[in-house]
């Protein structure tokens, strides 16, 4: 049996690099002439869309994985079953689980690359196709925001009416401190400046107010040196600033906001669920993939192959939706982002019952 493993590990593994190399061939040629427009029109380097389409080849491998893994189990047990190998692996006295242990293997050996990519790799390509769009892409939008609201502790919230991120400056800065619905003191400023020098915030035409129960106390000045435990980083980042994160720097930056008590936390929470989950996805998957095609049909592998593009579509709509369900709030977010795997699992352990003994 250990010839037939090294056989179908091997033939698992080649036959799942060739598909997901066609994949994303062909969703880059697709993205490629969607873009070639715009490409030409802002005069984009040639070197930089050639780094552009490696980051986002890194990136559609990530997402199309369980799409990969389940058509290539199904087209290698199809095939095995159609051959009639599968039959006698099973008359020889081989249990239907022993012969499942190459591919749970191989299975294995993808879900860890894809743990490495998720962690370490994929963030910074994530980072790339994220900036090559805002540098090429997206020219007309402007090198500030505006009407920013950050939570920079437990009890204090920072508002900025604009930020500037060339010169690292604010206009309209308030910073309130809030305690059970009560404001405690709020620190205004017409503007608000970054000292590199310093690394503290420098605050122009400023007022503090500070309510007691006895009264308040009001003070105004010129200028005023202050730290918060925000920087201009934290104004600069992008919508998806939590998938563009390493899984040690995804971690440091859960206890940063932790400590801020910010209310965005929980993105940066269900991203690092996400990256343990997706290592258990290649295992389920194979799993069901090798019950569902293990036997025999009259029709060929066709129509195998076409539940096994439809069974991985369904699982990638159903980790959009959880992941979109634990963001939006829930009690349980690990729960709601492991749902797929678990009904998967479920399903194919109701379906193990089916296989040919």
């Amino acid at each position: 049996m250990k010839i037939l493993d090294k056989l179908i590990i091997k033939d698992f593994l080649k036959t799942y690099f060739f598909v997901v190399v066609m994949l994303i061939l062909v969703v880059l040629v697709l993205d490629f002439t969607e873009k070639n427009d715009t490409y030409i029109r802002n005069d984009v380097p040639s070197n930089e869309i050639f780094k552009y389409m490696i980051n986002y080849g890194l990136y559609l491998n990530n997402l199309l994985t369980p799409i990969t893994v389940f058509i290539t189990v199904i087209f290698i047990t199809s095939k095995m079953a159609g051959r009639t190998e599968i039959i006698a692996i099973l008359s020889s006295g081989v249990s239907f689980m022993r012969m499942l242990r190459p591919f749970l293997f191989a299975a294995s050996m993808i879900g860890g690359a894809s743990f490495l990519l998720n962690g370490w790799v994929l963030p910074g390509a994530t980072a790339g196709v994220t900036k090559f769009r805002i540098t090429y892409l997206d020219k007309e939008k402007t090198s500030s925001e505006s009407n920013l609201h950050i939570q920079v502790g437990e009890n204090s919230y920072a508002y900025l009416s604009r930020f500037f991120k060339t010169g690292n400056t604010g206009h309209t800065f308030t910073l309130e401190t809030i305690k059970d619905g009560e404001l405690l003191a709020k620190l205004s400023a017409d503007r608000i400046e970054w000292d590199t020098a310093k690394s503290v915030w420098t605050l122009m035409n400023w007022r503090l107010r500070e309510l007691r129960e006895d009264g308040e106390d009001f003070e105004v000045g010129d200028k005023l040196d202050t730290t918060l435990s925000i920087t201009p980083d934290d104004f600069n980042l992008p919508e998806n600033h939590h998938e563009t994160l390493k899984l040690p720097e995804l971690s440091r930056q859960i206890k940063v906001l932790e400590s801020r008590g910010a209310d965005n936390v929980g993105f940066y929470k269900i991203e690092r669920y996400v990256r343990f989950m997706s290592l258990f996805a290649a295992i389920i998957l194979t799993f069901i993939g090798v019950i569902m095609s293990a036997r025999k049909t009259r029709g060929g592998s066709g129509f195998q192959i076409a539940m096994g593009f439809l069974l991985a579509f369904i699982y990638i709509i159903l980790f959009i939706l959880s992941r979109t369900f634990a963001e939006n709030g829930t009690d349980y977010p690990i729960f709601a982002v492991w749902l797929p795997n678990i009904i998967f699992a479920v399903t194919g352990l109701l379906l193990y019952k089916t296989v040919p003994r």
